[in-house]
């Protein structure tokens, strides 16, 4: 048997869809691990699409377009009367209003998030409120020490958290065979985590996890994130499935490559390092590079059992200065979609760490495919 990695190359998204379609006949599952900006999301909308090409609607699908189903009208002129509005023309909402989904949302929404809400199905609304501290409460008095604030409107990250919880019960609905979703062969989630901390990853991925199970034989799913910690939960639990796994990493200007990792459930992260050598070697390095940097060294400390990142680079030279570097050119929000070079006195600075940690753990480097197929 060989030991080369399989390794596919796709000149345009409809090869990919066929290929992700393909797997699904002989698969449960398809996870696949890549970076922000490889264009996971217009993959997902390609895989829908397609199956409108090829009959009707066939994709149940979660990524950055299924939070456009919702948009808050923020009451401008009082400035009190908040709501989230739901755009009831989409499927994604096929026999919402008869099925009265508050509780089952509720059930999922208390695990992540401290907040109430109440649907109103003849404006096609959210109203949320929360239990907050009453600010005239005082001790030995009738006022109650908290109260309920109506109207409220929730950050991003808790309406992420809500939406996610709306999709989770629509997946228990397909899953379940109701006749709103019947239509439903394939359940397309791209990046469901957002301003979540560790623990909250892994409790998504947990319920996710348990939904899915419950699905074998009745739809198939594709997974695509670029969170580790989500996507290493999802592999471990889903390792006994039958299901494929691939590194998908964009290849030239509409490509992209496949390569499977099914053996090494951990290449994404040993994949980021040899992106990370690519970058030093042809001197392109930009300033989210640092970030990338540090997430490594971190994601190192925590296999290792390091309290700190900085252990990773303990007793090589100069150990300080690059530990205070890492710290300070790695908290600027930098972007891969609008990438800044680095001045050349910091690119040496993240040679220098990089092939001091590199030579410290010899980690095995695969070649990552990135250049522009012929």
């Amino acid at each position: 048997m060989s030991s080369q990695p399989k390794i596919y190359n796709y000149k345009t998204l409809p090869g990919l869809v066929t290929r992700l379609r393909d797997d699904l006949n002989n698969s449960d599952f398809v996870l696949l691990y890549a970076y922000n900006g490889t264009g996971k999301t217009r993959i997902s909308m390609a895989f829908k699409d397609k199956g409108k090409q090829l009959a009707n609607s066939d994709t149940l699908y979660f990524n950055a377009f299924t939070e456009d189903l919702f948009y808050w009208d923020n009451d401008l002129d009082n400035d009190r009367d908040r709501t989230l509005k739901i755009n009831s023309k989409s499927n994604f909402f096929n026999g919402f209003r008869e099925l009265a989904l508050e509780e089952k949302i509720f059930a999922y929404l208390e695990r992540y998030a401290e907040f109430d809400f109440k649907v109103d199905y003849e404006k096609w609304q959210v109203v949320f409120s929360k239990n907050i501290k009453n600010p005239k409460f005082k001790t030995n008095t009738e006022e109650p020490e908290y109260i309920i604030q109506d109207n409220i409107k929730i950050s991003r990250g808790e309406e992420n958290i809500f939406i996610w919880c709306i999709f989770l019960v629509i997946c228990e609905l397909t899953i379940d065979g109701d006749e709103a979703y019947n239509w439903v062969k394939y359940i397309y989630i791209d990046d469901p985590i957002s301003s979540l901390d560790d623990n909250n990853a892994i409790a998504v991925a947990s319920d996710l996890v348990k939904i899915l199970k419950k699905g074998v034989g009745k739809v198939k799913m594709i997974l695509s994130s670029h969170h580790n910690l989500f996507f290493n939960v999802m592999c471990n639990e889903l390792k006994k499935n039958n299901h494929k796994r691939y590194f998908l990493h964009k290849n030239g200007a509409e490509g992209h490559t496949l390569r499977a990792t099914d053996d090494t459930p951990f290449f994404h992260h040993v994949a980021l390092l040899s992106e990370l050598k690519q970058a030093a070697e042809s001197n392109k390095i930009s300033t989210y590079h640092f970030n990338m940097l540090r997430s490594t060294l971190e994601k190192t400390a925590t296999f290792f059992g390091f309290d700190d990142f900085s252990k990773c680079i303990h007793g090589i030279n100069d150990e300080v200065l690059y530990a205070r570097a890492l710290n300070l050119l790695s908290h600027g929000k930098y972007s891969i979609y609008e990438p800044v070079e680095m001045g050349v006195d910091n690119k040496e600075l993240f040679k220098n760490i990089l092939y001091e940690f590199l030579g410290k753990y010899e980690f095995y480097l695969p070649e990552v495919l990135s250049e522009e197929i012929k």
